[in-house]
């Protein structure tokens, strides 16, 4: 959220959330890393949530019973309305077509890194190493 926004009304913090500028937006689409002991991210990488990329491996951790646990892969990260679409989680429309169901990053949590992107594997290493 911008930083004015301090209030605790909740419909102040929607509008914050609605009227964010794109850079705000992006901090907004995070999700925590993993922390089971096999797969422990967040000792591996000193710290405890990342923003969602599109190439992520992520685990649903709440929402419906369907698709409680499933892990899938980022197909579409929606900066517009702070939502992720996943691999293989789809809603059937009206007319039969399927969507990517859109899904709250606060709802997922990251199992594997996209480290394709440069920029952010160069801030991981910071991250881990102070």
């Amino acid at each position: 959220m911008p930083a004015t926004v301090s209030s605790k009304q909740p419909r102040k913090q929607r509008k914050g959330r609605h009227t964010a500028k794109p850079h705000n937006r992006r901090k907004l689409i995070s999700s925590h890393l993993c922390g089971d002991s096999g797969n422990d991210l967040i000792k591996q990488y000193n710290c405890r949530s990342l923003p969602v990329i599109k190439g992520d491996v992520v685990r649903i951790v709440r929402g419906d019973e369907e698709i409680l646990g499933k892990e899938a892969l980022v197909t579409d990260v929606y900066a517009r309305n702070l939502t992720i679409g996943l691999e293989g989680i789809n809603i059937k429309k009206a007319d039969g077509t399927e969507i990517s169901r859109k899904i709250s990053p606060s709802n997922v949590v990251i199992t594997k890194l996209n480290l394709s992107d440069p920029r952010r594997k160069e801030k991981l290493d910071r991250m881990r190493e102070g």
